[in-house]
């Protein structure tokens, strides 16, 4: 897959103005220190790493209607423009090599999550949607000032909901407020609220996401960091807690590659992720996160569908994960 781009490259100037022991020299230097300043260079949002293209052919074997709740599509850029403000550029990943990953993982349907790098344009998810056949359903990005009859747009088009990241890498800003309000709005839709967040902002989402008028699902295992102190860290307790007592909190069986210290197969990984299976195992499901953006290591997806066995033990398990439960939260 190539990106059909490139970064821009900055160059730096450097140096200083030298003192001079002359008038003449003085006033020269302070004509030049009321020059217009130079504009500063446009920053250009980093470039991430694209899939791994060698995708192994797992062992496990996924049910029939197997679904991935956690897939984004990028580009191409030709047809769907990234947004200007975006925090990262991902190469294009588009729906040939979407359905290509599917189809070498044995899984049939997906929940398609617009990225940050889409903006509120939702047209890569939609239109994905609308030649899918009813295999895909999506999860929108939705601006504060969108319209009830855009809402009821984008559910006709096959979305089921809506998503807020609050990374500070991404550029998130801790305000939960404008989530109750969107709650509120979409709840004639049955539509649930997707979370991107940290750790840092449990203790205070947390008591607000348990007031929240609709479902919610908890992306990437709630980014938990496994070398934080197993499973009896303070902050993955707060998360089982959370789980098992408020019936409209879902989590995603996502990101072991981001929980784990180590490689595939990411052994580190799999006590959380059996944890919260077995705690609520009609609230949780399953995603692959391709093209898996922002990494600290590039996972292949054979080795992350051959991680569902490891923590849905049993069959009766792997088919809630992976068929009962997303088709009955999306509404396949």
């Amino acid at each position: 897959m190539t990106t059909g781009y490139k970064l821009n490259r900055r160059d730096y100037l450097g140096g200083s103005l030298a003192l001079a022991a002359s008038a003449v020299a003085m006033g020269a230097a302070h004509a030049q220190s009321q020059a217009p300043a130079a504009a500063e260079p446009v920053k250009e949002p980093p470039l991430i790493a694209p899939p791994d293209p060698n995708t192994k052919v797992p062992t496990f074997k996924a049910p029939p209607g197997s679904i991935d709740t956690h897939t984004h599509i990028f580009g191409p850029q030709s047809v769907y423009p990234f947004a200007a403000t975006r925090p990262y550029t991902a190469p294009d990943a588009g729906l040939p090599a979407f359905a290509t990953l599917h189809g070498k993982i044995g899984v049939e349907r997906a929940v398609i999550v617009n990225a940050t790098v889409h903006g509120f344009d939702n047209r890569v998810v939609t239109d994905a949607i609308a030649l899918s056949g009813g295999r895909y359903k999506g999860i929108a990005n939705v601006s504060d000032t969108i319209s009830d009859r855009e809402l009821e747009a984008l559910e006709q088009a096959g979305i089921r909901g809506c998503r807020y990241a609050f990374l500070a890498r991404l550029g998130g800003k801790p305000d939960f407020s404008r989530v109750k309000r969107m709650a509120d709005r979409i709840k004639g839709l049955k539509w649930c609220i997707d979370l991107y967040l940290e750790p840092a902002l449990y203790d205070d989402f947390f008591p607000q996401m348990r007031s929240l008028a609709v479902p919610y699902v908890i992306d990437h295992m709630g980014t938990i960091k496994a070398a934080d102190g197993g499973v009896d860290q303070p902050a993955f307790k707060k998360l089982l807690d959370l789980q098992r007592t408020d019936e409209k909190c879902w989590v995603k069986i996502s990101g072991p590659e981001r929980m784990s210290s180590g490689a595939a197969p990411f052994q580190d990984a799999v006590p959380f992720a059996k944890k919260l299976i077995e705690t609520a195992p009609d609230r949780v499901i399953w995603g692959s996160d391709w093209p898996h953006p922002n990494v600290r290591l590039m996972p292949n997806d054979g080795d992350l569908i051959d991680f569902v066995p490891r923590c849905a033990t049993t069959a009766a398990l792997q088919r809630k994960l992976l068929v009962e439960n997303p088709a009955k939260l999306f509404r396949f």
